[in-house]
């Protein structure tokens, strides 16, 4: 999964920040408060608004203040070390708060809780409920005992849990965009990684309740969904799972498998005003059905996260990536043919992997040149413990040398970030207007199909509105825009 959401181009430690979110108030007359910091991927996100729904059934309403809070969750993220040092610092503030309210609750949820289990409980003594993320139904029964005096444990892996039947409470929502998830866990192995280890085998979700969930944020007046997966490309669901996981017979039997090309479609199908778009596909599973379901349909975005991690295929190999230098750039080739260059394409990237020489390093450089990503996820390799690459190899880089290949990392993708905003100069685009600019009250930020931030004049524009804009300047992260028509019609 992509890791920073709201940083496009990282320089130097803010290559190894930590995003985060926070829940805000909602104040609809329940007797307690819940307050729910999420840290990482898209992925936790999304599984934040799982559990503030099914607290929400117990008794909560969510709150933006955890001084107000009966109940804290923070839902962690165990992919990096840097992740993890961070929740543990939150958690020293925390045990602050609780020195003067020692009737709070807090919970440690997610990959740190599922990767650490009863560790946590003896490491952090103000930690009263450790869950995963397949046990966040259990959270009402965990929290209760925790309000007696008896902590929890909660970290089972299911091989069917998707939490298909909860409608999620959309957390710091802009009422515009919106997640889906689609799918749950992953098969694949990557040396480096973590997540088989802490979110389970991969499960996905009925179609239907996919579909259904898409068509009631349509009717919310949402605009744009973002399907969710570890690995999106490897959704697939069969009569059988369907007979198995049915949880009421109204619900509409499927009679051939859906494969994600299909979920696609599918998706795309509830209106032409609902923009669509996925995250994260993975090389070796990414097909030319995928590819020439989006270019049939307008409103699924011309953008793809293809995480690379390496350019050397020695070191895709000791990352068991299962693909090599050639297949990956194969790829990127049928996404030029098929799509356009328009199409955005962006990479997460690993510097200093175990044992990489120089010239393998260089391999990751002229495979940027190849492939020109419109933006990256850039990283120094963190050993996580318990995963293949911890037991096999060592970690023989030395920390300056990591750092020095990440800012050259880093200072190449600035530079192709730059080269392909400048493409869009004198262009027309589509954007759906998202929010107001960071840097502005008089500005509006969107987002084009290729998924780059264009910054336009807020003047006769609101939260939702389609805008046709002339690209007329650029940074190499955020693109600028003069309005030429507003809500204008949809192919």
């Amino acid at each position: 999964m992509d890791l920073i959401k709201d940083i496009d181009i990282l320089s130097g430690e803010e290559a190894q920040a930590v995003d985060y979110k926070t829940t805000s108030d909602e104040n609809t007359g329940k007797t307690k408060k819940l307050y729910i910091e999420s840290y990482g991927c898209q992925m936790n996100f999304s599984d934040s608004e799982i559990v503030a729904s099914i607290m929400k059934e117990n008794g909560f309403d969510t709150t933006s203040d955890f001084n107000q809070a009966d109940v804290v969750f923070l839902n962690t993220c165990s992919i990096r070390e840097k992740a993890e040092q961070t929740v543990r610092n939150r958690l020293n503030h925390f045990n602050a708060v609780k020195k003067h309210k020692p009737e709070m609750t807090i919970g440690v949820l997610g990959c740190m809780a599922e990767r650490l289990k009863e560790k946590l409980l003896e490491e952090e003594k103000i930690v009263d409920v450790v869950v995963g993320p397949d046990a966040y139904r259990d959270l009402p029964n965990l929290v209760n005992a925790a309000e007696d005096g008896r902590k929890g444990v909660n970290t089972f892996l299911s091989r069917e849990e998707t939490y298909a039947d909860i409608a999620p409470v959309r957390l710091n929502s802009n009422g515009v965009t919106a997640f889906i998830s689609i799918m749950r866990g992953c098969d694949n192995m990557c040396s480096f990684c973590v997540v088989p280890f802490t979110r389970g085998r991969e499960r996905s979700r009925d179609p239907h309740s996919i579909v259904a969930e898409a068509q009631d944020l349509f009717a919310k007046g949402y605009r744009e969904v973002t399907l969710l997966g570890q690995n999106v490309d490897s959704y697939k669901w069969s009569p059988e799972e369907n007979n198995k996981a049915r949880l009421n017979k109204k619900e509409e039997e499927v009679s051939t498998v859906v494969n994600f090309a299909n979920l696609l479609e599918m998706v795309a199908q509830v209106s032409p005003l609902l923009r669509v778009r996925f995250s994260t596909s993975h090389p070796k599973d990414i097909t030319d059905e995928v590819l020439f379901t989006m270019k049939k349909y307008d409103n699924i975005c011309k953008y793809i996260h293809l995480p690379v991690q390496s350019g050397n295929s020695r070191v895709l190999e000791l990352m068991n990536r299962t693909y090599d230098r050639d297949w990956y750039l194969d790829r990127v080739r049928a996404i030029r043919e098929i799509l356009g260059q328009e199409c955005g394409i962006s990479s997460d990237m690993i510097a200093g992997f175990c044992s990489e020489t120089e010239e393998e390093h260089q391999d990751t450089l002229t495979l940027m040149d190849i492939v020109k990503y419109d933006f990256s996820y850039m990283f120094y390799y963190s050993e996580r413990p318990g995963t293949l690459a911890a037991k096999k190899y060592e970690d023989d880089i030395p920390l300056d040398i990591k750092k020095r290949r990440l800012a050259e990392i880093i200072e190449k993708q600035n530079q192709l970030s730059f080269e392909r905003n400048k493409l869009d100069l004198g262009k027309e685009q589509i954007i759906l207007v998202e929010g107001t600019s960071k840097k502005s009250d008089t500005e509006f930020k969107g987002r084009n199909s290729a998924n780059k931030v264009v910054i336009i004049p807020s003047q006769g524009v609101k939260l939702g509105d389609y805008v046709k804009v002339k690209i007329t300047d650029c940074t190499p992260a955020t693109l600028f825009g003069q309005i030429v028509e507003i809500n204008p019609a949809m192919a």
